[in-house]
């Protein structure tokens, strides 16, 4: 599945399909949305306003969040203070998915394991 989002709203909609199409406990469908709001969210903010979606199903999901400008993520997450309003996302992401990786060529990709 792939979509181009561009918007908070079509960021909902791509969930909501993506939730339909995925054969998956409750729980893991929790995970995904989770992932993927956080990871789309953070293109859209950071990373020049669109955002390219892809997700794959096999043996795991695997999710590949691209933006228009190349914006990377840090290597490794840290959690943010208790105070701060911001920085939790990625350390989330991070603790829910089996690996994520960078490249140029497909930007954030992240594995989600099936269980």
């Amino acid at each position: 599945m792939r979509f181009e989002i561009g918007t908070i709203q079509e960021l909902k909609g791509a969930v909501r399909a993506v939730c339909t199409q995925i054969d998956a406990d409750e729980a893991v469908l929790f995970d995904l949305k989770l992932v993927i709001d956080e990871l789309v969210s953070n293109v859209l903010r950071h990373g020049g306003g669109r955002a390219r979606l892809t997700v794959e199903r096999g043996e795991a999901i695997r999710v590949t969040v691209q933006g228009e400008n190349g914006f990377r993520p840090p290597e490794k997450s840290v959690l943010s203070p208790a105070d701060a309003e911001r920085g939790r996302g990625l350390y989330l992401v991070d603790a829910l998915v089996t690996s994520r990786t960078y490249s140029e060529e497909e930007g954030i990709a992240v594995t989600i394991s099936l269980g």
